[in-house]
């Protein structure tokens, strides 16, 4: 295990009883990589974002943040250790202003001389929610607006934005644009960008060729829980990527593969 990556796994296996979700994957990226991790439904794609942010236990294998072996026992752990992840489900809370959302589970409170009894400090989770929005380029007009009266866009951008607030060693985003139109798509494409231009590593899970093809260094490929391929975008082809997900290039032209 090496301090230059951000993230290593060796032989990450995750089996659902007989099913085996995921078998051997050897992965690794790093320091201000951003790598997409592509696949067909069930390739095991969202089964490895699960076993590296602690919400499930791998069945065996090892796991390396930054050098040191890891073992998060759920997804908090990842969460302290730096890793932030926006899922498909976003996980944010209607009823929740913006400030409320991005600081829910960790907020900021004042007179903590009180003992038990504190304060929440609204003022400097609105200042630091304003310094969030601006260093991912996220508008949102009024953020005391609850999620509940924000677009898909807008909560998906808000999500990202907790996301690139707090984690100050690698994002993880599966699939933040599957459901949004083509501007709310391309505001969240925007965001990658800047994180990109920040030097802070990503992990990008999408179907969206054009997606990674335009945002991302490298294309890692899982089919039926095995990693297939490892990609450098600029000197591939949708076309390939598309054979190694199908099948119709099997993976022993990529000697990493598992």
């Amino acid at each position: 295990m090496s301090e230059e990556f951000v993230l290593q796994t060796v032989g990450l296996t995750k089996h659902y009883g007989g099913v085996h979700a995921l078998e051997g994957v050897n992965f690794d990226m790093r320091k201000g990589e951003h790598v997409a991790i592509m696949g067909d439904n069930g390739a095991g794609k969202s089964t490895f974002v699960r076993q590296i942010t602690g919400v499930e236990q791998r069945t065996r294998g090892k796991i390396a943040f930054y050098g040191d072996e890891v073992n998060f026992s759920g997804p908090l752990d990842a969460r302290e250790a730096g890793i932030e992840t926006v899922f498909q489900t976003l996980a944010l809370a209607d009823d929740l202003d913006v400030p409320d959302n991005l600081f829910l589970g960790r907020e900021k409170t004042k007179w903590d001389f009180l003992g038990p009894f504190r304060l929440l400090d609204y003022r400097a989770m609105r200042e630091a929610t304003m310094a969030g929005l601006e260093k991912t380029g996220v508008k949102i007009p009024n953020i005391r607006n609850t999620i509940a009266n924000m677009s898909g866009g807008q909560r998906q951008c808000v999500a990202i934005a907790r996301t690139a607030t707090f984690a100050s060693k690698l994002t993880i985003m599966d699939e933040p644009t599957a459901a949004l139109g083509v501007q709310e798509t391309a505001q969240v494409e925007n965001i990658i960008r800047t994180l990109k231009e920040a030097g802070e590593p990503l992990i990008l899970v999408s179907h969206n060729m054009r997606q990674v093809m335009d945002l991302v260094d490298r294309i890692i490929v899982f089919r039926r829980g095995r990693m297939v391929a490892d990609l450098d975008v600029n000197a591939t082809s949708g076309e390939d990527v598309v054979s190694y997900i199908t099948g119709a290039k099997t993976g022993t032209e990529f000697e990493g593969a598992a």
